[in-house]
């Protein structure tokens, strides 16, 4: 799809993107400025495999003001971003044959992590009358003997929807119970808009001692290019991901390194207009998707993506990736078929653009589905 619109742009079309999955705001500078000094006072060596000391005291220190959570330095990995955390949580936990429960949709690169690492994922799927949050009897019923660990995104990567506090009690319940482990990748845990966040190994003791909370720089300052990801976890699973990041990548940048500690000192007012800004921008979009005839949407109660339902426009294309290339190439719209996160049915629009090419790109979308 990324292919298509270039290709289509470089032909001088104007193609309006709703595929971003990254803010589309500048780094703050204060953020900049401290990785410029650092190249410049030469921070440019080699550091500790999981990170500076002061990263990993300046992540704990975050995590215990915002998140309730206590964790000391040595518990923190510093990685080349979120999805490297994870990798990392997923093989030092699973086993060959290990299952995982996978909550769809969910996004796509959890399904390959656990096959890397030789586990088997299963899925349990929710819908938008659920908020996209599937049943706690559902996820008791397909835990057997092999199931090994279990993903959380909330907020969710593509479906906006947020875990509510009771939701994740009877989650760590079950966790507990059944002697699980829960990646909890929590990246967009700063962009909600209806209900406060809650980090699942705040809920007690137990759970934090089963749970990987996995976070980062990148959607909350809007740092992806710079590749800086945490992990927490209780000690010997810190140290194994920590062992295993040694021989794969060494240490993540290391001036990026001291722009991430410039990052968690920043006041909450530079992450709150950025989220007040998404907030309006899922209003809009809501609202124009809302208004196309056929299209049924559950609001997003974060991140920054609508999962509407268009399932009655796939007859002519028999799935949502016909679907998403007509799109393409007769509104000039870039979207992400739902059904590569196991969201069949559906298209990913980010609202990560301007409320300019939401009103635009919609608008030419209405008048394509209208076709149909």
């Amino acid at each position: 799809m990324t292919a298509k619109a270039r290709r289509l742009q470089s032909e001088g079309h104007d193609v309006v993107s709703f595929a971003a999955g990254e803010p589309d705001f500048n780094t703050p500078e204060p953020v900049c400025e401290a990785a410029i000094k650092a190249l410049r006072d030469g921070v440019t060596k080699y550091t500790p495999s999981a990170g500076l000391p002061a990263l990993r005291q300046a992540v704990a220190a975050k995590l215990s003001r915002e998140n309730g959570l206590a964790y000391d330095p040595d518990q923190v990995v510093v990685s080349c971003g979120a999805k490297h955390s994870v990798f990392n949580a997923l093989q030092a936990l699973i086993d060959p044959g290990d299952e995982v429960l996978l909550l769809a949709p969910y996004w796509m690169t959890y399904r390959d992590q656990i096959l890397l690492a030789g586990g088997v994922p299963v899925t349990v799927a929710a819908e938008a009358r659920e908020g996209f949050v599937p049943s706690i009897d559902r996820l008791r019923e397909a835990v057997t003997p092999r199931t090994r660990a279990l993903i959380l995104n909330s907020p969710s990567n593509p479906t906006g929807a947020t875990f509510s506090r009771a939701q994740l009690k009877e989650l760590a319940a079950l966790a507990i119970r059944h002697d699980l482990w829960v990646v909890s990748d929590e990246i967009y845990e700063r962009l909600t808009y209806d209900t406060p966040h809650t980090s699942l190994a705040a809920l007690g003791r137990d759970v934090a001692e089963r749970t990987v909370t996995v976070t980062g720089c990148s959607k909350t300052y809007a740092m992806t290019g710079w590749r800086i990801g945490f992990a927490a976890a209780p000690r010997p699973v810190a140290q194994a991901m920590s062992n295993l990041q040694d021989q794969v990548t060494s240490n993540p940048t290391s001036f990026a390194q001291m722009g991430a500690i410039a990052a968690l000192e920043l006041g909450p007012e530079s992450v709150e207009a950025m989220r007040e800004e998404f907030l309006r921008r899922r209003d809009q979009m809501c609202q124009r998707l809302r208004a196309i005839p056929g299209v049924t949407l559950d609001t997003p109660s974060g991140a920054f993506y609508c999962f509407p339902d268009v399932s009655p426009f796939l007859e002519r294309f028999g799935d949502d990736v016909g679907l998403a290339d007509f799109l393409l190439e007769d509104a000039l719209v870039a979207t992400i078929p739902g059904s590569v996160f196991e969201g069949p049915g559906h298209l990913r629009l980010s609202y990560a653009a301007s409320p300019a090419d939401i009103e635009k790109g919609l608008e030419r979308v209405a008048d394509s589905l209208a076709k149909l």
